[in-house]
């Protein structure tokens, strides 16, 4: 088999293209507009920022308002997660619980999570939320692998939404 060879013409460029000090002028002009504006520092560890309403921070895990865990360990969020951030064994709970599951392993590795918010739609109880948590850090690898128990303590107790297991 021969390939066969398609010519592309190209538009030849004027002599305005050739010339570079339109690009440079340009270039000036966006340098002085935002040379003169006010600017805009922040002094970080005694300052932070204001975190907008439509701001997705880190992922969280919530208890209800009776200190219950809201999660049930559907593994909803670790099936549409993108990068496979997610990580959960789920485990049938003790006698006596109104929900039958719960996780023995949930854990969120935050070197590989996007933010993008998929685990928090997906969560059918409610249990996984965006927090407004922006500063994440880590000395090591392990440091940044959060377990359920810090998911929990970073997300606190939300009163609102799904309560599947509340006594009838």
């Amino acid at each position: 088999m021969t390939a066969k060879v398609k010519l592309v013409k190209r538009r030849r460029s004027t002599f305005l293209d050739r010339l570079y000090f339109p690009a440079i002028v340009t270039g000036l002009g966006i340098t002085f507009k935002r040379m003169f504006k006010k600017k805009e520092t922040m002094q970080f560890p005694e300052e932070r920022w204001t975190v907008r309403e439509q701001y997705r921070g880190m992922p969280v895990l919530v208890e209800d308002d009776e200190g219950r865990p809201k999660c049930v360990a559907c593994s909803l969020c670790e099936y549409v997660c993108p990068p496979k951030a997610i990580y959960i064994v789920g485990r049938e709970l003790e006698d006596g619980n109104t929900v039958e599951r719960g996780p023995a392993v949930f854990d969120l590795n935050m070197l590989r999570c996007i933010y993008c918010g998929l685990c928090e739609e997906a969560c059918p109880e409610e249990a996984i939320f965006m927090s407004e948590t922006y500063m994440v850090w880590g000395a090591e690898r392990e440091d940044m692998i959060f377990h359920k128990e810090k998911l929990y303590e970073l997300g606190g107790v939300r009163a609102q939404g799904v309560k599947k297991w509340k006594d009838k």
